[in-house]
């Protein structure tokens, strides 16, 4: 099976945001349907797994930007998996223009989870083998974002449009709530150059989760979601973490 696998998306209106660009969130999207078009092909399908109680998660996510594609542009995408490592399956991503010029690259880390407990399962125990391979180009993996004080604050509700077919808030979802922190006027010049992603617990419907952030001096924005513990509500689940660079200076 060849190891590196191509798709191309044509960029449909409902894809781009009100300047025209690619949504960050629509980005996210294409990885995660090439890499499961990718899984399939190598035998790991969604329904297979689920026969097996396990489903895929990504838990980190890099993103680096060259140039946001436009509305009607055509991009290819190609992904190959990485080495596994002891914890996860590493996947990098490229994106180019019809001229071959490269649009955006990404890694990002899965991991298989049981369909019911939702516990975590290592690659190891899971009887998932993946041959991975290395190009010398790809980004190095994620590291974890450490919590920090974040002063702005604003708590949203789990809804049925955030989730995904494995009952959860989708991962593209959480880069939506992120982008809404923000009004127009700035992302009309401030288009997304690079961000990470780390996700740490799921998020189901019906759950308020708190969003805080804050934007450095750089122009770095960091992003810390968290809901409260059902049996200590003045105790916290840490959810997820972003820290997203944009271009052109600060708010």
């Amino acid at each position: 099976m060849e190891p590196i696998y191509r798709q191309q998306f044509h960029i449909d209106p409902v894809a781009v945001d009100r300047f025209g660009r690619l949504k960050p969130s629509m980005l996210l999207l294409f990885a995660q349907e090439v890499a499961g078009h990718h899984s399939d092909q190598l035998s790991f399908t969604y329904e297979g797994l689920a026969a097996r109680g396990l489903f895929w998660a990504v838990i980190r996510n890099r993103v680096q930007i060259t140039r946001l594609p436009r509305e009607h542009e055509t991009i290819t995408i190609e992904t190959w998996p990485m080495p596994t490592t002891r914890t996860a399956y590493p996947r990098s991503t490229v994106a180019y223009d019809a001229e071959g010029n490269e649009l955006f690259r990404s890694v990002s880390l899965w991991v298989l989870m049981d369909l019911n407990t939702r516990a975590m399962i290592l690659p190891g125990k899971s009887g998932v083998e993946l041959e991975g391979t290395l190009r010398g180009t790809e980004l190095a993996s994620p590291r974890s974002l450490a919590p920090r004080p974040l002063t702005n604050s604003r708590r949203r509700t789990v809804s049925f449009t955030d989730l995904d077919v494995n009952g959860h808030m989708n991962n593209t979802r959480y880069l939506e709530w992120i982008m809404d922190l923000l009004p127009s006027s700035f992302h009309k010049d401030h288009p997304v150059k690079d961000f990470t992603l780390c996700y740490m617990n799921e998020a189901r419907e019906g759950q308020a989760l708190d969003v805080t952030w804050d934007m450095d001096a750089e122009g770095a924005l960091s992003v810390d979601i968290h809901r409260e513990k059902d049996e200590n509500p003045s105790d916290f689940d840490r959810i997820f973490a972003a820290k997203i660079e944009f271009e052109n200076g600060v708010l």
